[in-house]
């Protein structure tokens, strides 16, 4: 009995060392990551190039081709996405197995991602769609400070996930950002809470770490608030970071945290290769590479789906609405593609004035024909056209407001003179409505999506009384003066002056 015990204690001890030799062994491990791919599942023209007719760029028949061909190469692959799968296109509003933008996740799962964290977008259509969504992914779907008020994980989401590759057991955790009330509807938040990430990934760290040789956060909340959790947390290793669509061209290490994002539309696909010995992070390189679409690709399942996906769009987004004279560019003060916006809803709306957060414009479009498509990417939103009233005196406020709080609130019907003070306070010179003096007591008629008057603090440094909700969305609105116009100049007044 005792020699047979003694057997077992060697072979148990053997076990244990080779093991731990094992697990001490430098370890090599490629970790390919997209984010805020936007629905981008074709390719799109790369509007900031010069040459006519522009590159075309993305796809997930290109992200396929280059993964595929990255595994091939490399022996431990692993694929991330940090969130804001949806909302771009509009397949995102198409419905495939019961959930719009279900398309997109059946895609995913051919392209065989292992994991992915919650973006704000995409709860832009409702929770129980989102709940949907996470019902289709065959990845886990990772949010730990994403919960209600229970603190259950309310979309399906799991706050993290071991995985072993390469003789590596890898902690894999999902963060959402902690402003994703004032970045979505809050009808679609109903019952959500955001914990504090710094404090929930240390919590997730502290109880993984016995168990795991590495430890991936993959993060929807932006480059500068990943470095902050890198720097206030202890035994990370990398950050698969989204939402503030960086292009980290090489990684960012902060406090030899490892942080990585790959821009935005399935532009690029980001890679980052990592030695592990003795629980740490030895070695590191990593880049983007630039998804150009190919003339041809191997005709694969994904293929054949993503061309049946495109022939249902196309038939029914395909239609040229308007010819645009100059390229529509985006930007934080005045544009020409955010005045047209503006100047729709206002005209839409019957009103006096009308705004539009400049953000919520997501997309450049080339000169020549507007389809549909291409107007869609612009205003990819279910946001509709709302109405209020407002005095003048709140039309100087909101005016101020927006300026000192660079808050890019683009104005249609006003036009103004602001000038900049030596204290970096702002002084209205004048300001005009209709081509008429501002009345400080009168009332204006107001248009603005339901979006800007859900977070109307933000935007307008006040609360909108009374809102009255039309049935036409700000799309709807924009498409019809498009339409209308047939011909779009492209041009840039000069509606709020600033002078110094």
């Amino acid at each position: 009995m005792f020699q047979r015990i003694q057997r077992q204690l060697r072979t148990l001890f053997c076990t244990v060392i080779a093991a731990t030799s094992l697990a001490a062994q430098p370890r090599t491990l490629t970790i390919l990551h997209t984010n805020d791919m936007h629905a981008a599942f074709l390719p799109h023209e790369a509007t900031w190039r010069k040459e006519v007719p522009k590159p075309l760029v993305g796809g997930f028949t290109e992200l396929e081709f280059t993964v595929d061909s990255i595994r091939k190469a490399k022996s431990t692959v692993l694929l991330f996405d940090a969130g804001d799968v949806m909302t771009g296109t509009p397949i995102a509003d198409h419905l495939f197995n019961g959930a719009e933008g279900g398309a997109l996740f059946e895609m995913m799962n051919m392209i065989g991602y292992d994991a992915w964290a919650i973006g704000n977008h995409d709860f832009d259509i409702s929770q129980e769609n989102l709940r949907k969504l996470t019902t289709i992914a065959k990845f886990p779907s990772l949010s730990a400070n994403l919960v209600n008020t229970k603190g259950e994980f309310p979309v399906n989401n799991r706050d993290y996930v071991i995985v072993n590759r390469a003789g590596l057991r890898i902690g894999v955790f999902g963060l959402m950002s902690q402003g994703l009330y004032g970045l979505v509807n809050p009808n679609n938040l109903v019952g959500i809470k955001v914990l504090s990430p710094v404090e929930t990934a240390q919590k997730i760290i502290d109880r993984i770490d016995p168990e795991t040789d590495l430890i991936i956060a993959i993060t929807h909340q932006g480059v500068d608030e990943d470095s902050e959790l890198a720097a206030n947390v202890r035994g990370l290793d990398v950050i698969v970071g989204g939402h503030s669509h960086t292009r980290l061209t090489s990684p960012k290490v902060v406090k030899d945290v490892i942080i990585v994002q790959a821009g935005t539309r399935c532009e690029n696909l980001g890679e980052l290769e990592i030695t592990v010995e003795n629980d740490r992070v030895i070695r590191h390189s990593g880049k983007l590479i630039s998804l150009w679409a190919g003339a041809s690709r191997p005709r694969t399942r994904l293929a054949a789906f993503v061309d049946s996906m495109r022939a249902v769009i196309e038939k029914e987004y395909g239609e040229v609405i308007a010819q645009l004279e100059k390229d529509w560019m985006r930007g934080r003060g005045e544009s020409n593609v955010g005045q047209f916006i503006t100047d729709a809803q206002r005209d839409a709306a019957h009103a006096d004035v009308a705004f539009m957060n400049a953000s919520g414009i997501r997309a450049n479009v080339a000169a020549g024909p507007l389809t549909k498509l291409k107007l869609f990417e612009v205003l990819p939103f279910r946001n509709v056209l709302t109405t209020f009233q407002l005095s003048g005196t709140q039309l100087r406020q909101i005016l101020l407001h927006s300026l000192q709080n660079d808050e890019a609130v683009l104005f249609s019907g006003v036009h103004a003179t602001i000038k900049e003070q030596p204290d970096k306070t702002w002084l209205i010179l004048d300001m005009s409505v209709g081509g008429k003096p501002v009345e400080n007591q009168r009332l204006y008629t107001c248009a603005a999506s339901d979006f800007m008057v859900a977070q109307a603090k933000k935007y307008f440094g006040l609360e909108i009384q009374q809102p009255i909700y039309s049935r036409m969305t700000v799309f709807q609105a924009v498409e019809a003066k498009a339409r209308e116009v047939r011909s779009i100049a492209g041009n840039v007044e000069d509606r709020i002056r600033i002078t110094h």
